[in-house]
């Protein structure tokens, strides 16, 4: 939801890429003509606002952001977490906006919202189809001018809930989760913008004052120290005679000096553990100092932490994963940040691995790393995947908005990009040597080891313990804060702001033409030309996946997905990995429930390449006796790593308490540890014999390539890849639940219950499935739904609640889930109950009406990217679809009656039949359920058999 701590992505390009200002008239045409061009004017406002404005007219929709000079940065030993905590206030009410109405009134339009905070910013975000422009400028200038005086005791107090229940959901109750908190804590010196987390601590998070948020709002939320980009379809006059209007008579604010350089040093090594509560395996990370962003030495560190640990190349892979089999993946990279940076590796070990031996691994793989040496085939491999990692970046109007601000904020100029492509392309193999000898050889360094609870003859040696603090489980206890009755004070303004600004006709549906054929070896093809940007994405969606696996030797599906990607017959693994690279391309496999999926994403000048490649991975296999090995333990140790994550646990039981033991969708897609053991290779072989036929294949192609020179390149596949037979089972559906059931699984000292609530509903496929995934809209589907509205806005008890309708070809579930504070476990799972109950009593008039505005005109958005309109095109082929089948769910929507939607609420909602899952503490929340309205009450194990209770700990 909308708060997420947001981390600052890196925004690359590559060679003849430039930005271009509207107002640069002075270059040379065929010299443009080269070049990408992202035009944008920036202008200031009398203010100090810093505006940004870049004109797309590919879709009919805006996006809005607004990035202020203000992250945890900004904040104060003992204030920790206010940056972000503030943001969730801005999402509440303003003098013009009422209670919870950004979110409504922004998906009551068809658009889409959010924010976020990092350690360097914070940044609110909107996009809407383009008739809702004023709307948002509204809301956005509202909360920047005319909020500090909605901010009362009770919201301020319920936000305090919202975001610890958020930290508690990242943080506190997911292994690994305080490892930042301790690296930060001892790479930066007491007092330093870094020392703490974007998060914050618990107990500053509770000791929070609305004084306190009063005097952040007027040091930091000035339109003096804030960059607003406007991108889309809209016409400059306009926008600009908008933007004056709503923003230019806000008030400048205190000034904010820009924040110089901390990067930091340490004298000595310092070596910390912690036994983790959720973790199953050991972790090792390794920190060292580094710089601050857009140096010279912040690129050459991007490289070296490339070349160090990504792919079969890197000597981090070589010794760890290769030789001495002590991890399945390894990771390095480089955070330079706005004041300072640092330079991180990460290895989660093998079960029962020693850390020991994982820093001992890591410092041959640096001597391995000095004797290789970096060539230039090296820098120009990681280059090569940058142009297309800049496209993807700009598909959206979002993502532009996103690019431009930051590039204002931190570097003064939305044009940087300019200079930031020089900079990456300037990095030579000596420049990656020199940053290592300068910043990783020999220097000291913070590391951890995070360890299982019980095992810590696993960490690495003369480490100190961390003093990182786990929250105590507490009873409830229910604040009560007196609202006042008094009428919010309104600041003065030269219009009357309380008049919500009329909208006009929203864009009409406008389905993007696609094209279909089918190859003479019977696979089908489905195909949409774009061409915003010279990028193509693909999938090829082999049908079957986990529905053909045996459940005895559960896995082999999931397994083929990694094996497959392992070389071929005529090339190794390392060769594979590197030609795919030097295309600039990505490919992967996967493995779902129904199908297994091969997604590809390249330039559209290496579209004929790439699937040379894909050709040569599906037709010559490698079976790779090495890999296999390999995969399998990597296998192994994610299916023991899933056993004592909350969430994990909690899909996992949920599915087999639904379908049953007869249904393979009882069992994980990765299998179990017992049935990997026992797969062979032999087993993937016949799985791929008996079951890759594309007889049961189908290709999607969407971006800048047209439907003849689509299917040329699909030539050889059609030539080389023989038909056959392919029978998919069909599994019996125990769709027979007569009773409501509460079943509780132990996660000892968790500190949020996961709650999975309901039963089989109805398959995709079902003339009532898309109705009856308008009816859920109102109760749980999205951030206004009745559940979320209760249990977060009014509760405070959790991050985040909804409800949803899964199917496909195969009946699916009604769902409704979150994951929610600890002590309020029994209340929240009471209230999804009778949500669920007085739901089926109808809605209201207005929340019909909210219902199909949010749905049609959300539709403006829907084809805005390649990946967008490849996820359409899956859904046709998936389910036989026509071309036009939104329009008929429009059709669905707007004929829709109160009456329909009631009879659709009693038709699929039943609480008194559905499972309640709870995933959590039973010595402190098991109890409470044998005194409520539950047919049966059972413990159960993380395997989903039922346990005696005198068998955990109460």
């Amino acid at each position: 939801m909308i708060s997420k701590t947001f981390t600052k992505a890196a925004i690359l390009a590559l060679f003849t890429f430039a930005v271009i200002s509207c107002g640069d008239k002075t270059k040379d045409k065929k010299e443009e003509s080269a070049k990408l061009s992202l035009e944008f004017e920036k202008y200031e406002l009398e203010n100090g606002l810093d505006v940004v404005l870049h004109q797309d007219k590919s879709d009919p929709i805006v996006s809005l952001a607004i990035q202020y000079g203000v992250g945890s940065n900004r904040e104060k030993t003992g204030r920790t977490g206010f940056a972000h905590l503030f943001e969730h206030m801005l999402f509440q009410e303003s003098e013009n906006v009422p209670q919870d109405q950004f979110f409504k009134k922004i998906q009551d339009a068809g658009g889409t919202l959010n924010g976020g905070t990092w350690k360097d910013g914070t940044i609110y975000y909107e996009v809407v189809p383009k008739n809702a422009m004023e709307t948002v400028m509204w809301l956005e200038s509202d909360r920047m001018g005319y909020l500090i005086n909605t901010v009362t005791e009770s919201a301020f107090y319920n936000q305090q809930e919202v975001v610890q229940n958020e930290k508690r959901q990242r943080v506190d109750n997911n292994p690994y989760g305080h490892v930042s908190w301790v690296l930060d804590k001892n790479l930066y010196p007491e007092g330093h913008p870094y020392n703490w987390q974007v998060i914050g601590e618990l107990v500053d998070l509770q000791s929070a004052t609305v004084e306190d948020v009063r005097e952040f709002y007027d040091r930091f939320y000035g339109p003096n120290n804030a960059t607003l980009v406007l991108a889309g379809d809209f016409e400059i006059d306009e926008a600009k005679a908008m933007i004056e209007k709503y923003f230019g008579e806000i008030k400048r604010r205190q000034e904010v000096p820009k924040l110089e350089p901390q990067p930091v040093t340490i004298s000595e090594t310092k070596r910390l553990f912690h036994e983790d509560n959720f973790a199953s395996a050991p972790r090792l990370d390794m920190v060292w100092p580094t710089v601050e962003q857009y140096t010279e030495d912040a690129y050459a560190l991007d490289f070296l932490a490339e070349i160090f640990s990504r792919g079969k190349k890197a000597p981090l892979y070589k010794i760890l994963v290769k030789e001495k089999d002590l991890t399945a993946r390894t990771v390095a990279y480089n955070n330079s940040q706005e004041i300072a940076g640092e330079f991180h590796i990460i290895i989660t070990a093998n079960s029962g691995v020693d850390l020991d031996q994982v820093e001992a691994g890591i410092n041959e793989a640096f001597t391995l790393f000095e004797t290789e040496g970096v060539t230039d085939r090296d820098v120009e491999r990681i280059k090569a995947g940058l142009e297309t990692d800049f496209y993807n970046g700009i598909s959206s109007v979002l993502g532009k908005s996103f690019q431009l601000a930051q590039y204002n904020v931190f570097a003064g100029d939305p044009g940087f990009i300019e200079q930031d492509i020089e900079n990456i392309k300037k990095v030579t193999k000596e420049d990656v040597m020199r940053v290592y000898e300068k910043y990783i050889k020999g220097k000291p360094f913070i590391m951890t080891s995070f360890v299982p609870k019980g095992e810590l003859e696993l960490i690495a040696e003369n480490s100190t313990k961390a003093p990182v603090v786990e929250e105590e489980i507490k009873e409830n206890v229910t604040k009560t804060i007196e609202e006042s009755n008094e009428e919010i004070a309104k600041t003065p303004s030269k219009f009357d702001r309380s008049v919500e600004p009329e909208q006009g006709p929203a864009p009409k549906l406008n389905i993007p033409t696609s094209w279909t054929a089918e190859l003479s070896n019977g696979m089908d093809v489905y195909g949409i030309e774009q061409n915003e940007i010279p990028t193509v994405n693909f999938s090829l969606v082999i049908e079957g996946g986990h529905l053909l696996d045996n459940k005895d030797k559960n896995g082999v599906a999931n397994l083929m997905t990694d094996i497959m990607m392992e070389g071929t017959a005529n090339k190794t693994p390392e060769q594979l990995e590197e030609e795919i690279e030097m295309l600039g391309a990505s490919i992967n496999m996967y493995t779902t429930n129904e199908s297994i999926v091969i997604r590809g994403n390249t330039l559209t000048r290496n579209f004929d390449r790439t699937m040379k490649l894909i050709e040569e991975i599906l037709l010559e296999p490698r079976w790779d006796e090495e890999e296999f090995a390999r995969i399998k333990t990597k296998t192994i140790n994610d299916i023991k790593r899933a056993e004592s994550n909350p969430n994990a646990v909690a899909n996992k039981v949920y599915n087999k308490i639904l379908y049953g033991e007869d249904h393979i969708f009882s069992y994980p897609t990765s299998g179990t540890e017992a049935s990997v053991n026992a797969i062979t290779i032999g087993d993937l072989k016949e799985f791929y014999t008996k079951n890759f036929s594309p007889s049961v294949s189908t290709f999607h192609v969407v971006g800048k390539i047209d439907k003849e020179t689509a299917l040329n390149n699909l030539n050889g596949l059609e030539e080389r890849w023989a038909a056959k037979e392919v029978i998919i089972p069909e599994y019996p559906i125990a769709n027979n639940r007569d009773k409501a059931s509460l079943y509780f699984v132990d996660i000892p000292n968790a500190k949020q219950s996961v709650i999975n609530i309901g039963y089989i509903a109805l398959p995709r496929t079902d003339k009532d499935f898309y109705p009856a995934e308008v009816m859920n809209y109102k109760l749980g589907g999205s951030f206004s739904g009745n559940v979320n509205l209760i249990l977060r806005e009014e509760k405070g008890y959790t991050y985040g609640a909804r409800t949803n309708f899964s199917g496909s070809k195969i009946p699916g579930t009604f769902t409704a889930s979150s994951s929610v504070r600890t002590n309020t476990t029994g209340e929240s799972v009471q209230i999804f109950k009778d949500q669920i109950a007085e739901y089926k009593n109808g809605i209201a008039p207005e929340d019909l009406e909210f219902t199909k505005n949010a749905l049609i005109k959300s539709n403006a958005r829907r084809f805005e990217t390649q990946f967008s309109l490849l996820g359409m095109l899956q859904e046709m082929s998936s389910y036989d679809l026509p071309a036009d089948y939104i329009a008929s769910e429009e059709d669905v929507i707007r004929g829709m009656t109160l009456e329909q939607h009631k009879a659709l609420a009693n038709k699929y909602l039943d609480e008194s039949k559905m499972a309640y899952l709870v995933v959590g503490d039973a010595a402190t929340q098991f109890a409470q359920f044998k005194k409520m309205d539950f047919d049966e009450v059972k413990l159960l194990n993380k395997d989903g058999e039922e346990v005696k209770l005198n068998d955990v700990k109460m």
